[in-house]
């Protein structure tokens, strides 16, 4: 009798639980890739006519007024960016979707000041093509309408690049070298004995 009491309390945990990420309200969607070979789909290979707009570490810019469209960019800092902060006031971060190709994720959390944060972060190295924003290289911010919903016309965002390495690769620099430096004590201690 309480096993079948346990077994429904569960099941009805779990549906309720599955209601909670039902989600019908379709939300804009905020997408950034590169031009000009940069993993970009088809239709949005180069700049337009008018060319991209240089930006450097720390820019701004405005939805268009009819709250969706894609402004294009070209990272003219001389650095390669390893992160993207975008912050934005007048959308809520639950309502936001994200997609991108050139970073290694893209978070969106709500600031305590209740701003938007949409973050970009992560690279590979070589030839991946998720190696950020390299300097000089062109990129695009689409912002996108999904089922009629867009985004509000003028909003402002403010971006913030990042070009230093992430923390957590200049922890694993370090334990690798500290890891080099003892077996190669080791190694020399094995050859005096």
């Amino acid at each position: 009798m309480k096993i079948s009491r346990v077994c429904w309390l569960v099941l009805l945990a779990l549906l309720c639980t599955a209601l909670a990420f039902a989600d019908g309200v379709k939300d804009p969607k905020i997408i950034i890739h590169g031009v000009q070979g940069g993993g970009a789909p088809n239709g949005f290979s180069r700049c337009p006519p008018q060319g991209c707009t240089n930006v450097g570490m720390n820019f701004t810019f405005s939805t268009p007024e009819n709250g969706h469209g894609t402004l294009f960019f070209t990272n003219a800092s001389g650095k390669n960016w390893t992160s993207l902060k975008l912050i934005e006031k007048g959308v809520p971060a639950a309502a936001i979707s994200c997609a991108q190709s050139l970073f290694l994720s893209c978070t969106i959390r709500t600031l305590e000041n209740g701003a938007v944060e949409i973050l970009l972060s992560g690279v590979k190295g070589g030839q991946n093509p998720r190696n950020g924003i390299p300097a000089g290289t062109s990129f695009a911010i689409n912002l996108a309408c999904v089922d009629g919903n867009c985004w509000p016309g003028g909003l402002n965002f403010s971006g913030h690049a990042g070009a230093a390495p992430e923390p957590g690769t200049i922890a694993l620099v370090v334990t690798g070298l500290g890891a080099i430096v003892s077996r190669r004590k080791r190694w020399k201690d094995s050859l005096k004995a």
